[in-house]
């Protein structure tokens, strides 16, 4: 499955903070510098839906606030969904 999300890097914790604009917002206190962001980003994802770091990527928008992320393995969306909050 694939989310889109807005990320709030260098944030004052890691949170899942709801939904603005149709996207998922994701505060990390990760700086955006050499990925750091982007591997938070993941990492706050997996935890909250289950699964492990390795099945969470960004797929689009590596150098931006807004991106696309999968999520892969053998997940049930719906289970996903709810853990996230989206449901």
């Amino acid at each position: 499955m694939e989310l889109d999300v807005r990320v709030i890097p260098r944030a004052a914790r890691d949170e899942l903070a709801g939904m603005r604009d149709g996207r998922l917002l994701v505060r990390v206190t990760a700086p955006p510098l050499e990925g750091r962001a982007n591997a938070a980003v993941c990492a706050l994802l997996a935890k909250a839906a289950g699964v492990p770091k390795g099945a969470v990527a960004v797929v689009r928008g590596e150098g931006s606030r807004d991106k696309r992320v999968r999520i892969g393995g053998d997940v049930d969306e719906a289970a996903v969904r709810a853990r996230l909050g989206l449901a």
